[in-house]
């Protein structure tokens, strides 16, 4: 089988991703650069592209400024409670800072957000706004498609590796990938590249297994492409040891952030007890973090953890309870109530809606389960793995600052969204904002380097024979086995993908190992997910949708096996809720309220791990 035609694109910056924070990038981007040349590359196509493809019912981060909420500072002092005491202030308060003037774009481009009669924003929670928000991504991608014009929009394009200059190992020179529908290879040759991918969902085996395995609570077409394209280039990494574990409707995955914060809802066990309640003394062996408001999410798991490991289980969210006492008795106002307990599943995940239809539940009379999912690895939500990039200039530390805001220890090369670490809590619009700061410092860089990349064509013709292999090697050897998924010479991306949930469940602490592991388990998890990473050299596919899932289970491989070995050098039980090293079950501030960081070196095939010292700069 012949390789496919190949078409270089050349441009000033490169951005990679198409979600929230890639939208922002390239609307930000054209209104810097002037002349300059701005492409975003997405292997979707950018109005359905990225966790808020599916639509959401809420902004989960704002300010409030203009209502008086909140402020930055107040925001900063939030995240780093809520993560135990780790986060980096400077690139957290960067978000806080400017996070409402995105949200106040978002809403002159058309977003439906919900009102008090006075036309002041409705408010669920300190940092939560309501919205009718089936369509905003639809309404987030069409200013970056005008921004930068169609013509430097390549959609249906799978980016599988960075391209390092020629001259220098540690400068970016572009990306190449294939195109999922034409049969054309694409190297893009670029002076500065943005990242703005998506996280990890699918690396731990989810709860929704076999025919149910799609359903999974972050988006399932969020492959660790953000960390799977920078690690292996030896893009330094920070806190790829967190997971974020949500609690959710059980099967369906639907969100409980509504029903908590503006239904009022409680989650109880099968007794009626609420875990929050009877398991408060739990809280003061986690201090400072477990006395704070609002206990830190870990802890919260923590606690409902502790009563499902006891068989205090199912655990409901009482639905009915809460809408009864909304609604008073009033019909009337019954109905709106249902309206907004349906939409809330309806924008953003129809699948919960679905499971209480399939199983007869109607909300308003019927309790329904929650549980605690599988882990997700992510840089946005609840999660704060990601690059270790430079912080803004006017906050940073000289410790956490190296010239451009949001560029990472590869010259040139820039992350925002996912692929940020130790800047969690900023979904959706905190993504777009970081992708707004980040393109506007890539454009910075571009005027102070305006020197053209140099491709290294030797890597580039070995880069495009591995990612095409797959293909050559299903034709190759299909032909040995009556069933096309079993042969001696080759494994399928599916195969791969399950090896991998397997390894990463029983050693990694999955929902199977009780979120708990040790140094032993651990160091075996690392050796079987070495041999996995090896192995997949020899992944097969029998078409270019294959070839797709081929190298997204190498991303997810790359995110678990950074995953391990973080959870290795971190040697406590930070994050309780989420994860349990039981041989050091305790929380140890004094050792490790630090940053655990790692470099791969792709030469020598080894892992470097090291720390950095945690500053504070908001009292």
């Amino acid at each position: 089988m012949s390789l496919p035609n190949t078409e270089t694109i050349e441009c000033d910056l490169l951005i990679i991703g198409g979600g929230m924070s890639g939208c922002g990038a390239a609307f930000e981007s054209k209104y810097w650069s002037g002349d300059m040349n701005v492409v975003m590359v997405e292997k979707a196509v950018i109005e359905r592209s990225g966790a808020t493809g599916e639509g959401l019912s809420a902004i989960n981060c704002y300010m409030g400024q203009r209502y008086g909420w909140n402020t930055p500072e107040d925001f900063v002092k939030y995240v780093v409670n809520d993560m135990m005491g780790l986060a980096r202030e400077d690139l957290v308060y960067d978000v806080g800072r400017h996070v409402d003037s995105s949200v106040h774009l978002l809403e002159e481009w058309g977003l439906p957000i919900w009102k008090k009669d006075n036309g002041d924003y409705e408010r669920i929670g300190r940092w939560q706004i309501p919205i009718h928000g089936e369509s905003i991504k639809p309404i987030t991608a069409e200013p970056a498609r005008k921004a930068i014009g169609q013509e430097n929009i390549y959609e249906r394009v799978n980016i599988t590796h960075l391209l390092t200059d020629a001259n220098d190992p540690q400068r970016i020179a572009g990306a190449i990938g294939f195109g999922v529908r034409e049969n054309k290879f694409y190297v893009f040759k670029a002076k500065a590249v943005l990242i703005t991918c998506g996280g990890a969902s699918n690396v731990f085996r989810p709860r929704s297994i076999n025919e149910g395995m799609g359903r999974t609570w972050y988006s399932v077409f969020a492959t660790g492409a953000a960390y799977g394209l920078m690690i292996p280039i030896g893009t330094e990494m920070t806190q790829m040891e967190h997971r974020f574990v949500p609690t959710r409707f059980k099967d369906g995955y639907g969100p409980v952030g509504m029903w908590f914060q503006y239904f009022g809802a409680k989650i109880t066990n099968s007794k009626g007890e609420d875990y929050t309640v009877t398991r408060e003394a739990e809280l003061h062996k986690y201090k400072p973090y477990g006395l704070v408001v609002p206990t830190p999410t870990p802890l919260r798991n923590h606690q409902m953890f502790l009563d499902i490991k006891d068989g205090l289980g199912p655990m409901y969210m009482g639905t009915d309870k809460a809408m009864q006492k909304i609604a008073g008795g009033d019909p009337k106002k019954m109905r709106k109530v249902q309206e907004e307990a349906w939409e809330d599943f309806l924008d953003m995940t129809i699948s919960q809606a679905l499971t209480w239809a399939s199983q007869d539940i109607r909300p308003e009379l019927t309790p329904s389960e929650v549980v605690l999912a599988e882990p997700y690895i992510m840089g946005s939500h609840s999660g704060e793995s990601g690059a270790w990039v430079s912080g803004p200039e006017d906050l940073a530390p000289s410790d956490y600052f190296w010239g451009y805001n949001k560029m990472t220890t590869i010259k040139g090369l820039f992350a925002a969204g996912d692929g940020v670490g130790a800047a969690p809590h900023k979904f959706s619009s905190g993504s777009f904002t970081e992708g707004r700061l980040a393109a506007k410092a890539a454009v910075n860089f571009l005027n102070d380097n305006p020197e053209d990349s140099t491709l290294n064509d030797g890597q580039v013709a070995s880069l495009r024979d591995k990612i095409w292999a797959p293909l050559e090697r299903f034709e190759k050897h299909k032909g040995a086995s009556t069933a096309e998924e079993v042969n001696p010479h080759y494994l399928t991306p599916y195969q791969g993908l399950v090896r991998l949930q397997k390894i990463m469940d029983e050693y990694a602490g999955g929902t199977s190992a009780w979120y708990t592991t040790n140094k032993p388990t651990l160091e075996r998890g690392i050796q079987l997910i070495e041999l996995l990473r090896e192995d997949l050299n020899k992944l097969a596919a029998r078409d270019r949708h294959e070839l797709m899932r081929c190298w997204e289970v190498v991303h997810r491989t790359w995110v678990g096996e950074s995953h391990m070995r973080h959870l290795l050098h971190r040697e406590e039980t930070r994050w309780p809720g989420y994860y349990y090293r039981s041989d050091f079950p305790d929380l140890d501030d004094s050792k490790w309220r630090v940053f655990v960081n790692s470099r791969f070196d792709s030469e020598s095939n080894e892992w470097e791990l090291f720390t950095k010292p945690y500053i504070n700069l908001i009292e």
